[in-house]
């Protein structure tokens, strides 16, 4: 049957629609490396009416379909398994930018178009598409809908979900749902394009979509704070939004530890502390007018707060220098070996609590444990993640008791084990330990009602 399905996949775009053999290698291995898939074919359509093409074919045949973005997944989730009875169905070749309104800031892109492409159009109209984070030039849109991916200015604009107003949907059998809509009201039943951002490519591939914009900001100030502890940056965070309210866009939590790592393996970045702090916070306002009148009113702020001990960025370059400490801190762990990666959140008014009890269990349990804390204290979103002395694959020996210990204390604040990477099949045995089972079986019946065949990413966020 493999040959005739093939043939008859072939047969449904171009010649370098369909890849097999070698030309596979790349969308079968993740980006950390750590899952090793097999599949029939990768296949790259070019559009929709290529899409539903293949996934009706693949209805018709029971193919599983395992849909593809940058293949920038942190747990999994675009790869296949080593059945090899699977396709990858890659977005790449759907790219563009197909409609720019800026009158009603919107935006409508090909779900393979990177994050880059996208934040660049917008700049080129003078607007701004605000999701951003360190693989913007090879994550596409569709991944990073299907993950609800949040990064560095969740705090003032929110996540994927948040910023998006409509969605194109090929479904299982391949029909296709266009709710292309740049509505911000739009009362008119289920809304359903949220059920499949977030849903990891279970339940429809995610085609196009027309996403928000917003007036591009004028004004910067970067600044890089001192703090003697992650409850004095609340403290701080509290006391910014009280004086200059949403003008924060970022607020970024980092631990010395971090800085510990830049410094053996990125010395061409400044250290900006000597000796580095046990933590500190990049925090960056956004406004119209003037930088240099945001940046004054920045040091008004942390002056009449207590918090002296700060760097300003003078220019953007100075905050572009900022910016890649914190953005080179995931780089910096991968050459410092193989860790335990969690990507957690709790109630930002938790967070403090969290890295104590959490750090101090940790330590009982593993001495010589290295703890590398980061990420967006302003959303509640930690990235905290776990050195033992062995930096090789070894150490995962050791994941289910230190997963144990910190989702014990994630759970214990009402949290999640998972913010913003997904689940995949990474964590989707913690679904069944950590969520409401009333959830798990409602998650079930819609994954029943949309693709009963279980054909769409089988074995991905539903245990």
């Amino acid at each position: 049957m493999s040959a005739d399905f093939l043939a008859a996949l072939a047969a449904l775009t171009d010649a370098a629609g369909v890849l097999t053999g070698s030309a596979m290698d790349g969308y079968l291995l993740d980006q950390r490396r750590r899952y090793q898939g097999k599949a029939l074919a990768v296949v790259r359509p070019r559009t929709t009416a290529e899409v539903s093409a293949t996934l009706a074919l693949c209805h018709q045949h029971r193919i599983p379909v395992v849909p593809q973005g940058g293949n920038t997944s942190l747990c999994g989730a675009a790869t296949p398994d080593d059945s090899g009875r699977a396709i990858v169905l890659s977005l790449s070749r759907m790219t563009g930018i197909e409609q720019l309104d800026p009158d009603n800031n919107t935006i409508t892109v090909a779900a393979g178009s990177t994050l880059a492409a996208v934040q660049q159009a917008a700049r080129a109209a003078g607007r701004l598409f605000p999701a951003d984070w360190a693989a913007a030039a090879s994550c596409q849109i569709g991944g990073a809908l299907a993950t609800n991916a949040g990064g560095i200015n969740v705090l003032r604009y929110g996540n994927m979900r948040d910023l998006t107003l409509g969605l194109e949907v090929v479904l299982a059998d391949g029909t296709v749902w266009n709710g292309l809509r740049g509505l911000r009201k739009d009362n008119t039943g289920y809304d359903l394009k949220q059920l499949f951002i977030g849903s990891e490519g279970t339940l429809g591939v995610i085609t196009r979509a027309v996403l928000r914009l917003y007036p591009r900001p004028t004004a910067h100030a970067t600044a890089l704070v001192h703090v003697a502890h992650p409850r004095a940056a609340l403290e701080l965070l509290r006391g910014l939004q009280a004086s200059v309210g949403d003008r924060i866009t970022s607020f970024e939590l980092i631990s010395a530890p971090c800085m510990t790592l830049l410094a053996r393996h990125c010395p061409q970045l400044p250290q900006p502390f000597q000796p580095a702090p046990e933590w500190m916070v990049l925090v960056e306002l956004a406004d119209g007018g003037d930088s240099d009148a945001l940046t004054e009113r920045l040091v008004e702020a942390l002056v009449t707060l207590g918090f002296e001990d700060a760097l300003l960025a003078q220019n953007p370059s100075q905050s572009a220098a900022f910016w890649a400490l914190r953005e080179s801190i995931p780089e910096a762990q991968r050459l410092e070996g193989v860790s335990i990666k969690h990507d957690i959140s709790v109630p930002i008014s938790s967070i403090p609590d969290f890295l104590d009890e959490c750090g101090a269990a940790l330590q009982a349990a593993y001495p010589n444990i290295l703890i590398i804390a980061f990420g967006h204290l302003g959303d509640g979103n930690l990235h905290y993640n776990l050195f033992l002395p062995d930096h090789s694959n070894a150490v995962y020996a050791e994941e289910e008791r230190i997963n144990a210990i910190v989702y014990a204390q994630v759970a214990r604040r009402q949290g999640s084990f998972s913010a913003e990477h997904g689940v995949g099949q990474l964590k989707r045995h913690l679904l069944a330990r950590y969520r409401d089972p009333v959830e798990i079986a409602l998650m079930r019946q819609l994954k029943q009602a949309l693709d009963p065949q279980n054909l769409l990413n089988p074995c991905k966020v539903l245990p």
